[in-house]
């Protein structure tokens, strides 16, 4: 426990997470960057080497608002597969329209006169004024959903394919935040209209594959990916191909039962013949604690697969010892049970949480927050860990103190665990199911609610914080350590 409280200090050192751009030359060559701006002939970046430019007259397009480190590829339910885009807005600038994606958001709010004048000569000016309209819609979509203002974001897509309908960016990016928000069939219409209009478009056949993952499709998702392999060919893409050709032989044999809320395929030979049923009302059960809890339903029906232990791995590629897994699809090793034990209860309930969180905050829900509240949901509390968390976080708020520098780096807390090692995950699961009990145990689970809702209409997950609970980042910290010390005396 010792070298894990000093993990602790380290990981509470780490730099933020940041917001990329990526610049296209038209040798077909990405960067990421940030901070791009067009000055005269050349476009000026900051990338891992520093600052630096390169000719104008090489870019093809810059493609703004790419994520770094934005998500969770922990046991959260991740958004996307290996080398699918982003599930978020991407405005693709050239030429004069770049002038269009910049002016649309002015002294740091969207220009709605701007919009407007634009509207007016898209009326009247032909198809380079309606491409301008349609680049200024992204851009502002862009901006409110950095801001993580989905609702407003969506509001500006919806008004820019009626707009400017025949734009597919435009019907991408509407797709994009309703895969994000969970509305799978709802983000197959905007994805459809999107590759009707580009027939070549890899990201539409990209993200239609995950539209149809999560709708149970797994012929379609297979279809939709290899299409996007010709176009854009990517080794990451043809491992998520290879994976969802096994998972559908995988599932050609399996059974299905459905419930309210669950869609459960099993395969025969893992499953007792009542653990399916009993599966479902275990779910149901949970799930009727969860949307009382979190005063939300979710607004699509939940896949849930029943895999032997084999299977399981070879489909998700993790252990059958780790109990189950969500990549939207609720993914669970039942081979030799016969009924659901509290093990499989728990994991169950672990994983549904994830669903409620991610879909209730449109994807936006942080790491911390996602595996805090799975692991408070299903039963665990810090007892164990208590007073060697608490220790450690006095260590480094000291430290901090006598440095001038209080500040907590969000990066660690929200971007993706998947990338660690085994230790550091470990370690930050301790600390993320303290900091959710802490705001639990002190005001109960209102707060939490509250934090939830406060995150797709805050510009970070600090500023929700603040608006809710009043503090931030250190001082939920410094407020964790005591309430760990108060509840779990040594």
């Amino acid at each position: 426990m010792r070298r894990r409280a000093w993990l602790i200090l380290l990981m509470l050192f780490m730099a933020e997470s940041a917001w990329a751009d990526t610049i296209v030359l038209k040798s077909g060559q990405r960067i990421s960057a940030t901070n791009v701006t067009v000055e005269g002939d050349r476009v000026y970046y900051e990338a891992a080497s520093g600052r630096t430019s390169v000719a104008k007259s090489e870019v093809e397009r810059i493609e703004l608002g790419d994520p770094l480190n934005a998500g969770s590829k922990s046991d959260a339910a991740s958004p996307a597969p290996a080398d699918l885009p982003p599930l978020v807005p991407r405005v693709e600038v050239s030429g004069s329209n770049a002038d269009a994606a910049r002016a649309a958001v002015r002294d740091g709010a969207v220009d709605g006169n701007y919009l407007a004048r634009l509207e007016d000569e898209a009326r009247s000016g032909g198809a380079p004024a309606v491409t301008r309209l349609a680049v200024a819609y992204d851009s502002a979509a862009l901006f409110e959903f950095k801001r993580g203002n989905m609702e407003q974001a969506l509001y500006y897509l919806r008004h820019g394919v009626d707009a400017a309908p025949e734009h597919t960016s435009l019907w991408l990016n509407l797709g994009r935040l309703q895969l994000r928000r969970g509305e799978y069939s709802v983000a197959l219409d905007s994805l459809e209209r999107a590759q009707q209009l580009a027939p070549n478009n890899a990201d539409a056949a990209l993200l239609l594959g995950l539209a149809y993952h999560r709708t149970n499709h797994l012929d379609r998702t297979v279809e939709e990916w290899r299409r996007a392999q010709l176009l854009r060919p990517s080794l990451g893409l043809q491992g998520e191909i290879a994976r969802a050709a096994r998972e559908l032989e995988e599932e050609r044999a399996f059974r299905a039962e459905e419930s309210n809320h669950f869609a459960l395929r099993y395969s025969g030979s893992a499953t007792a013949m009542f653990l399916p049923g009993e599966v479902l009302r275990v779910l149901e059960s949970h799930f009727r604690d969860l949307e009382t809890q979190l005063n939300f339903t979710p607004p699509e029906t939940i896949a849930v697969i029943l895999y032997t232990d084999q299977a399981f791995s070879d489909i998700t590629g993790m252990p059958s010892w780790a109990g189950a897994a969500n990549d939207g699809r609720i993914r669970v090793p039942v081979h030799g049970l016969a009924s659901v034990d509290d093990r499989l209860s728990r994991a169950l309930k672990h994983e549904l949480t994830h669903s409620f969180l991610y879909q209730k905050t449109g994807g936006l829900c942080p790491t911390w927050l996602h595996e805090g509240m799975a692991q408070w949901m299903a039963g665990d509390r810090s007892k164990k860990t208590a007073i060697a968390l608490a220790g450690a976080i006095e260590k480094r708020q000291a430290r901090a103190q006598n440095s001038g520098d209080t500040a907590v780096a969000a990066g660690p807390l929200e971007g993706q665990w998947g990338q660690l090692s085994t230790d550091q995950a470990e370690v930050l699961y301790m600390l993320s199911l303290a900091m959710v009990e802490t705001i639990i145990g002190t005001n109960g689970m209102g707060d939490i609610e509250r934090l939830l809702d406060a995150i797709p209409a805050q510009p970070s997950i600090e500023a929700a914080l603040r608006s809710t609970l009043g503090m931030d980042y250190a001082a939920l910290q410094k407020q964790t350590a005591a309430y760990l010390r108060r509840t779990y005396p040594p």
